[in-house]
Order: structure tokens, then sequence, then C-alpha cells
């Protein structure tokens, strides 16, 4: 799938599909999908689980943003967000000029997608 050049991208990198603070999180940005849309921003989940797991997560949860599987965790490393084995819970929002404007770690899932609309919010007015 190619990215719009003229939108914003949330990447958010999770450990694993199906677990419980990972399903909450993924809940949650698909929840508030409409208003990520209105702010012209792409949403892209990233782990190291297979093109299988994730059709089947999507399928599970209902989500309409896309997954990547990143197996060997080279995306993850790339962004600093590898450990063993498994993706740490960041975020980062690209902007429409591939520059990274935000990064989020230590990452609550119950409240994250709230806080990334929020700082979409204060990004639209600079």
């Amino acid at each position: 799938m190619a990215l719009s050049l003229l939108c914003r991208t949330t990447l958010y990198f999770y450990p694993k599909d199906f677990t419980s603070g990972c399903t909450l999180e993924a809940r949650r940005f698909q929840q508030d999908l409409p208003k990520y849309q209105g702010k012209n921003t792409q949403i892209i989940g990233v782990s190291a689980d297979s093109v299988d797991s994730h059709a089947k997560f999507c399928d599970s949860e209902k989500l309409k943003f896309p997954l990547l599987a990143d197996m060997d965790g080279k995306v993850s490393k790339a962004y600093g967000s590898w450990i063993g084995f498994v993706s740490m819970r960041h975020t980062f929002i690209v902007d429409p000029q591939g520059m990274l404007r935000e990064t989020f770690t230590g990452v609550n899932p119950a409240i994250h997608s709230t806080e990334v609309l929020s700082r979409l919010d204060e990004l639209q007015t600079t």
C-alpha cells in the first residue's frame, strides 16, 4: 500500500497480536479512525507477527488500517523500537514530507490514541 505524500502517518509499534494491551490499543485506534481520517492521517501498526497473524487480528478486531509484518525487525530497529524479538510499544508521527514530528514512548494503550489525536491537533496549528 503506497502512502500518500499529502497525509501524515501515525506509525505505531506494538509487541504482539491478540495480547490484551495490544488488542486494547488497536481497538482504540480503530474507534478513533474517523478522527484520524478527518486530520488526513494514516494509521499503520507494526509488529513482528506474521502476515497471517495480522490478517486474523484485523478480521477479529475489524481493523480498517494496515498492519506491517516486521518479522525480521528491520523497520522496528530503524525506529529504535526493537527489543530481542518483539517491537516495543512506541509511536511516531511522520509529516507529509517524511519528517519525524513526534515520538511517544512509555505508551499506555488505554489512552494512547487520545494522546496522539491531541498532538496531531497541536501540530496542525503550528
